[in-house]
């Protein structure tokens, strides 16, 4: 039998994928500023492009806790 579809703790993940997604983009960020004049551009530039798709990924994250929450 299928398990019935709980949705009560979906705000809840959603807040810890937001959690985990700003901590890794602080992580990076703070690499970059700490690293600067180590790295190479191809790897500040794909560190970049990582960030950027983190930051639509916490957008949508809020984004999908706020229909959660409006529920």
């Amino acid at each position: 039998m299928a398990k019935p579809d709980n949705r009560e703790d979906n705000a809840i993940h959603l807040q810890q994928h937001i959690d985990h997604t700003v901590a890794n983009l602080q992580e990076a960020e703070d690499y970059l500023d700490e690293h600067a004049s180590e790295i190479s551009a191809d790897e500040k530039q794909t560190i970049e492009a990582k960030n950027e798709r983190r930051k639509q990924s916490i957008d949508s994250f809020i984004a999908e806790k706020q229909d959660e929450t409006q529920q």
